[in-house]
């Protein structure tokens, strides 16, 4: 081999390391350090995946506006809505999956990310079920102000307790209105709806389903937290979203991965612990992803978590 040669395959084998490594900004945690997801899994579209070497179209996406009774500066506001349903048509079960923070609150570029997630859609979609992501306030495309517990200068997520739960309860007035705003479409299943989230949107859709126990009839928490552990009045702030939501009778799963870079497995179980003693019904799973990936993005790993998903809506 020439000297040439050798330094080209070096070349090569350090863009092949960089190229491994390049991640992408995502909008999962709360009230921590910026958070980095895995790179997508395949060049196909957000309704199609890869099958030998083809993308294979496995649902029908629609981008829609959900009407709020938020008004802001005099004007109304509207929420962004991505749903993904089954290729043929009918009326579906559903379930609304909501989204995170943004790492720390600090970087206000990313507020604008809309997010879905290909791996829960799939899932999903497959057994028959419709699938929809609401952006709330601020979020991706939505209207409004995003002000889920901001710091008084808005620099990032506050730590503290009032201004935290402030936060989490104007979240919940969005949910409430995307619930309202769901039921009221013609393909949905009214007597068979789930309702969860990752992060933030996981700790709000266990607080959540209690305060509607007429319309779900279950929750999915995947690594569930408002703000980060070490930060401030983090124990107060979660274990109270999480206690609230023990008054729901039904039941919730929640899946919590090891190495997540926001909420260690043994503070998650100390939640769990005072979900459980509230009264609330839920089974924990804990995850352990391939090494070096962060275990806060465990929905991306649907074959570590599919048999107790299934598990759990057969229970339902």
């Amino acid at each position: 081999m020439t000297r040439r040669n050798l330094i080209n395959n070096r070349l090569l084998a350090l863009a092949c390391i960089i190229f491994m490594i390049l991640v992408l900004t995502a909008c999962g945690g709360s009230g921590g350090p910026a958070i980095i997801a895995e790179p997508v899994a395949d060049n196909c579209n957000s309704t199609s995946v890869l099958e030998n070497g083809v993308c294979t179209t496995f649902a029908v996406r629609m981008d829609e506006r959900a009407s709020t009774p938020f008004t802001e500066n005099g004007q109304s506001v509207s929420l962004e809505v991505v749903s993904f349903r089954p290729l043929q048509a009918g009326r579906y079960p559903t379930v609304i999956i909501h989204h995170g923070s943004t790492g720390n609150g600090s970087d206000p570029s990313l507020f604008g990310l809309t997010f879905t997630n290909k791996s829960i859609t799939r899932y999903f979609v497959q057994r028959g079920w419709m699938v929809v992501f609401p952006q709330r306030r601020g979020r991706g495309l939505s209207d409004g102000l995003y002000d889920e517990g901001f710091k008084t200068d808005r620099s990032s997520y506050s730590c503290q307790l009032e201004l935290a739960l402030g936060g989490a309860d104007r979240a919940l007035e969005d949910l409430d209105t995307i619930t309202d705003w769901v039921r009221n479409r013609t393909d949905v299943d009214t007597t068979q709806m789930l309702v969860g989230g990752s992060s933030r949107g996981g700790i709000l859709a266990v607080a959540h389903v209690a305060r509607r126990p007429d319309v779900y009839f279950g929750a999915i928490n995947f690594v569930g937290g408002w703000i980060a552990e070490g930060c401030g009045d983090f124990r107060s702030v979660n274990r109270t979203l999480f206690v609230e939501g023990a008054a729901f009778a039904g039941r919730s799963l929640w899946l919590y991965g090891e190495n997540d870079s926001f909420y260690s497995l043994s503070y998650s179980r100390t939640n769990f612990d005072s979900f459980s003693l509230a009264g609330g019904v839920g089974t924990m799973i804990e995850i352990t992803r391939a090494p070096g990936l962060n275990g806060h993005f465990v929905i991306n790993d649907r074959e570590l978590w599919e048999r107790d998903m299934d598990e759990f809506l057969t229970g339902l």
